[in-house]
């Protein structure tokens, strides 16, 4: 597990950059805190720093955003408005579980028996003026991922 404090908008950034470095095709991030936590602007700065140059905005509308990366996909999924976990089948869901695409899933409690298990789960949280943030390794590739920080 790793604790620490982000004074502002550009230190989530920086974490996001950070677990880029980590970060491979097949891994399944959580991403937890309570809206406007930071959950979308560290997925920002990861994004960031694998080269995306485009804007990244929160799917909370349109549930997930696809990003093609140089060699490997990234999904950012955003289960805020999911109405029913079952709901992810027909959004094709299983069809990013190909080894060949990482995820990053916001809100995973509202996707319970459907999402794959979690490599990462990273809990953002308000802190005075900036944000806290915890990462907890949930396997031995997320454990991987945090010995790397």
């Amino acid at each position: 597990m790793l604790d620490c404090l982000l004074d502002d908008c550009a230190a989530t950034e920086w974490l996001g950059a950070q677990l880029a470095a980590t970060l491979t095709p097949g891994c399944v991030l959580y991403l937890q805190g309570d809206l406007g936590a930071g959950k979308t602007t560290l997925v920002r700065g990861l994004l960031r720093a694998l080269g995306h140059a485009g804007t990244v905005k929160s799917p909370t509308y349109t549930l997930v955003e696809p990003y093609q990366l140089q060699d490997w996909r990234l999904f950012h999924w955003d289960l805020y408005r999911l109405a029913d976990a079952e709901e992810l089948e027909f959004l094709g869901l299983r069809d990013q579980l190909d080894g060949e695409a990482a995820l990053l899933i916001e809100w995973p409690e509202r996707g319970l028996g459907e999402l794959p298990a979690a490599d990462l789960i990273i809990s953002l949280g308000y802190a005075g003026a900036g944000r806290a943030a915890r990462l907890e390794a949930c396997s031995p590739r997320g454990a991987g991922m945090l010995a790397q920080l």
